[in-house]
């Protein structure tokens, strides 16, 4: 897999030339519309200008609300060209949340688009004494807020990059700080993005959101080769499909929930008929799914696994390895690549468990550090030393992409004044996976709420691919002889509804 050839350059030079260049090259589509270099670099440069304009120096932390949009990119861009050390802050939650999150980062200043700047955010900047700028799209102070260089600020740390908001492959969520220079190697030397088996004049598919490691992982080597980008908003099958019969690319990808939409919309298989090869991850993909998907299609399904604490990817089913092995290694997600190196431990004992045996899984990836990250995954590695991924060892659900602690949502809910205890689990969805489902108990005298009630109610601390799809309301929550709520009977309330999405049944 070929690494982008560098010379030697640093990431903020790779990405400060491809602002600088040629500025009537196309550099990124957004829902129909293109934006040439030239623009990139303007709003890049606003962004810029503000801050300095506002007296906020590189020593500065700056947060950032990022969605997909050629503005967010831009600012993105510009901030890694000056080497700002950037905070990312989760775009898909309510103001309230956003402000909470904003205060507890201390940032010195807040870039988002202009929609976000709602009176909460807004009033919060201002209390901590935060600069404001909206992406209009170009950047603009918000108006009642400053950089106050007496606040207490949080201080960049020596080594500048960008902290995103981890999956929680290793626990709770988190945000988690990757230097430049870990950045660089990651996603750009060692990174399968970098490999394109399209030709450099066809635009490539953007789909991945910024904030998290799959939207920069994803983006930085198309800019550090200035590929032209068809960004979406969020991935969806129209979209994703309006993009491969346009361009008919011979190589894609999608998020592994997406292959049984694809599927279950029935699309035919000359609309996919350029695709020789597709890569998966974010996900375990159904078995079951990728047999039906590939022999529908005829496209080779290569899966993948990483995480953020891994600096990225770091293993994945090469063809080479799948033309070998045939269907015997199909759900594997591949052997670990660049140095990287797996075990396997029993839970119970800590000892390294043999071939072929299940336990939990630790990656050394050196361009992390030395040391063993444990995970919270469930794994095997065979004689040959490809890695299969068996679920979550603390029962974490996976909705699509995105990974769900269900105490953290049950915690929440429970803070809802007429509810006095919740449990929250998982239930099979065909097109995502799996889903979050609630079951509640009253407070005494207290009116049961709407699941619209419950629903806004949860969206002001959690992020809206946490919000259960159906709740249900009891006497008495099901629970074990030791008292401890019992999952599994709780899980039997909503049923499996033959892999389709649960309903309410209060």
């Amino acid at each position: 897999m070929n690494a982008v050839n560098d010379g030697g350059d640093t990431i903020d030079r790779l990405v400060t030339r491809a602002l600088q260049g040629d500025p009537s090259e196309p550099a990124v589509q957004f829902k129909g519309v293109w934006r040439d270099w030239g623009w990139m670099r303007r709003v890049a440069d606003s962004v810029e200008g503000r801050l300095r304009e506002a007296g906020v120096g590189p020593h500065e932390v700056i947060g950032c609300v990022m969605q997909n949009s050629p503005e967010c990119a831009a600012a993105l861009l510009g901030f890694i060209s000056e080497r700002r050390d950037v905070a990312m802050i989760y775009a898909y939650q309510s103001g309230e949340a956003i402000s909470r999150k904003l205060e507890e980062l201390r940032c010195a200043a807040l870039v988002a688009p202009a929609a976000f700047w709602q009176d909460v955010v807004r009033d919060t900047a201002a209390r901590i004494g935060a600069l404001g700028i909206a992406l209009v799209p170009e950047a603009q102070f918000v108006p009642g807020t400053n950089f106050d260089s007496h606040a207490a600020h949080r201080s960049a740390p020596e080594k500048r990059g960008l902290a995103l908001l981890t999956s929680g492959t290793t626990g709770q969520p988190k945000s988690f700080h990757m230097d430049y220079g870990v950045i660089h190697q990651a996603m750009l030397n060692e990174s399968g993005a970098a490999q394109l088996a399209t030709s450099a004049a066809v635009p490539v598919l953007h789909y991945h959101p910024f904030g998290n490691i799959a939207g920069i992982y994803a983006y930085l080597p198309l800019i550090a080769t200035r590929r032209p980008v068809i960004m979406l908003e969020k991935y969806s099958v129209d979209g994703w499909l309006h993009y491969v019969k346009t361009y008919r690319p011979a190589f894609s990808g999608m998020p592994s929930s997406a292959f049984g939409m694809v599927l279950d919309a029935n699309v035919p298989p000359e609309d996919l008929a350029s695709i020789k090869y597709m890569r998966a991850g974010a996900s375990p993909l159904d078995p079951t799914v990728h047999r039906a998907f590939e022999a529908r299609y005829g496209v080779i399904v290569l899966l993948s696994y990483g995480a953020t604490e891994f600096g990225g990817v770091v293993a994945a089913m090469t063809l080479e390895d799948r033309a070998r092995y045939g269907d015997a290694k199909l759900s594997s997600v591949g052997r670990p690549w660049k140095s990287v190196r797996f075990r396997i431990i029993d839970p119970e004992t800590e000892d390294v468990l043999p071939p072929d045996t299940q336990g939990i899984l630790e990656v050394q990836a050196p361009r992390m550090g030395p040391h063993w990250i444990r995970t919270t995954d469930l794994a095997v590695l065979d004689a040959d030393g490809f890695l299969y991924h068996r679920g979550r060892s603390d029962g974490a659900i996976m909705r699509g992409g995105f990974k769900i602690l269900p105490e953290m949502v049950a915690n929440v809910l429970q803070t809802h004044p007429a509810i006095s205890a919740a449990v929250v689990v998982g239930v099979p969805d065909r097109r995502l996976g799996e889903v979050p489902v609630a079951a509640y108990e009253l407070r005494p005298n207290a009116k049961a709420p709407t699941e619209e009630e419950l629903g806004a109610y949860l969206r002001l601390s959690i992020p809206a691919t946490h919000i259960p799809v159906s709740y249900r309301q009891m006497d008495a929550l099901p629970r074990t002889m030791s008292f401890k709520l019992d999952i599994a009977a709780t899980r039997r309330l909503f049923g499996d509804r033959d892999g389709k999405a649960v309903r309410s049944n209060r």
